[in-house]
């Protein structure tokens, strides 16, 4: 699970990131700098995890004409994993 939600994750930080580094360059420059758009930053945020979703989406292969052997333990304890297997 987390495979899967820390990329999502790190997508959605990134203008969070962006934002803060470029206000600290700015401090130090003496650029006057206004309030934090903590809801563009959200929204940019959101718009990168929901673009990673589809992408997974569109580029994940597809397994629907397979047919899935599930995992099973032998009886020396070792277990085989589960996998697909072509029709």
């Amino acid at each position: 699970m987390l495979r899967v939600l820390l990329p999502r994750l790190i997508l959605f930080l990134v203008p969070f990131a962006i934002w803060f580094v470029w206000r600290e360059v700015a401090r130090r420059t003496g650029r006057p700098m206004g309030a934090t758009p903590w809801a563009w930053l959200f929204g940019a945020g959101a718009v990168l995890a929901a673009l990673s979703l589809m992408a997974t989406v569109v580029f994940q292969p597809d397994n629907r004409g397979e047919t899935y052997v599930p995992a099973e333990a032998g009886a020396d304890g070792r277990v085989s994993p589960g996998y697909f297997e072509k029709r």
